[in-house]
């Protein structure tokens, strides 16, 4: 091994162990590289500026900005109140409206960030309100915000979209049936462990109370329709959707609802522009870090590698799951894509693997990942929200990442489940 390349793998490790931001280290190591090995240090700034020129990832900065808007306007609550008036009648009503919200929210917003930090405030007081443990609140909180990147619009299928060069309009599509399965799931789970624990419910369902709730929420309710509609009528691109989307929760919040004044702008285009940041250094980080992996040839090694294991797709389908599965415990979730997205596509393409199916199910196996130790996210916001110690949390999730699991399995080994819809609408 050279000189060069063993210094990269050594920074690298070393900036993991001591648990530095994923975009410094993949920049460091990587300069690192370029330094030893005589390279020109304006490759830093050429590689890194030329990952995030894609028109496509312009949609990323405005999803987040509607994201902030929905949040600001006061949609939640409607959505909340609404979900609340659907579901709250069976056996752990509350823990129902949470994963129930959580998909209504994630046809809006398309991140989980979003969803566990704008619903989750609400949705855990209102179950520790009504006598749910701390940390099963926490627990579905987390769990349920993972749905936000897999119904349609998602932010993260937007970035494997601009890397695999797969359909935008139908990954967004793909992505409606397992976030179904997935909240389902959860809501079994939920149904179980309220019967085990005589957690509350709602006396009845109260038809008045329905309408009401579903008449308030009709505005935030009709965006995934209009962005969904505009994209498969021709109308705008994904790309311009996400701009539809701020735009259409804007006007929510300053005519409709009267939540959001113009000196509210300030705050939350800082807190987009913080965010969008954030996204935007690992991108660059993660495209030089790609250039010296293609560099040492790493790819086409592990790409000879894996053909050699097996050349039958249902097994390197398993490999893939176990893999973005144990990366999700430790990388974030953008990173993991843009570093080994490059390296598993002429695996998928030369097994002849659909990339709607694949871009999914790798969506579907990171989100996972956003839940378990060490390094699990959405378990750290919901538990800190909650105020209760990190490890009672994962273990409410234990049943959750179960059946979890198990849908993940039924999306990988029946591709129909993802394709479908994207097939029947063409």
């Amino acid at each position: 091994m050279s000189l060069h390349l063993t210094a990269f793998i050594l920074v690298l490790i070393v900036l993991f162990l001591f648990k530095a931001p994923i975009w410094s280290s993949l920049l460091l190591s990587s300069t690192t590289y370029l330094i030893l090995s005589g390279e020109q240090l304006t490759l830093v700034a050429r590689k890194s500026v030329a990952g995030m020129d894609s028109f496509l990832l312009m949609a990323i900065p405005m999803f987040i900005l509607a994201a902030e808007l929905m949040n600001h306007c006061g949609i939640t609550t409607y959505l909340f109140r609404f979900a609340n008036s659907i579901v709250g009648w069976i056996p752990g009503g509350m823990a129902h409206t949470n994963v129930l919200a959580s998909m209504l929210f994630a046809g809006m917003s398309g991140s989980s960030a979003a969803d566990a930090a704008g619903l989750g405030t609400m949705e855990i007081k209102a179950m520790t309100d009504d006598g749910y443990d701390k940390p099963f609140s926490a627990a579905i909180t987390a769990a349920s915000s993972i749905i936000g990147p897999i119904i349609p619009p998602s932010i993260p299928m937007v970035v494997y979209s601009s890397i695999a060069g797969a359909s935008i309009g139908r990954l967004f599509l793909g992505g409606a049936i397992p976030g179904i399965l997935m909240g389902g799931a959860m809501m079994a789970i939920c149904y179980w462990t309220a019967k085990r624990r005589s957690y509350p419910r709602n006396e009845r369902i109260d038809l008045r109370e329905v309408w009401i709730s579903f008449i308030k929420a009709i505005p935030g309710l009709m965006a995934p329709i209009i962005l969904l509609g505009g994209i498969y009528s021709g109308f705008f691109t994904p790309t311009e959707a996400a701009s539809v989307a701020a735009v259409y929760a804007f006007l929510l919040g300053f005519l409709f609802y009267h939540t959001i004044k113009l000196t509210d702008m300030k705050q939350i285009l800082i807190n987009t522009a913080a965010n969008t940041a954030i996204i935007c250094f690992i991108i660059g980080a993660a495209t030089l870090f790609g250039f010296v992996l293609t560099a040492e040839q790493i790819p086409i090694r592990l790409t000879e590698g894996l053909l050699s294991f097996s050349q039958n797709p249902y097994v390197m389908l398993m490999v893939f799951n176990i893999l973005f599965l144990i990366l999700g415990c430790f990388m974030e979730l953008n990173a993991t894509m843009l570093i080994f997205l490059p390296i598993i596509l002429p695996v998928a393409q030369g097994l002849g693997i659909d990339l709607v199916h694949l871009g999914v199910v790798m969506v579907v196996n990171l989100m996972i990942g956003t839940l378990t130790p060490p390094f699990g996210m959405m378990t750290y916001v919901s538990a800190g929200i909650a105020k209760v110690p990190l490890h009672t949390v994962f273990r409410e999730l234990a049943p959750f990442m179960v059946v979890l699991v198990i849908v993940l399995l039924l999306i990988t080994y029946i591709p129909g489940l993802v394709l479908w819809l994207p097939g029947l609408l063409g």
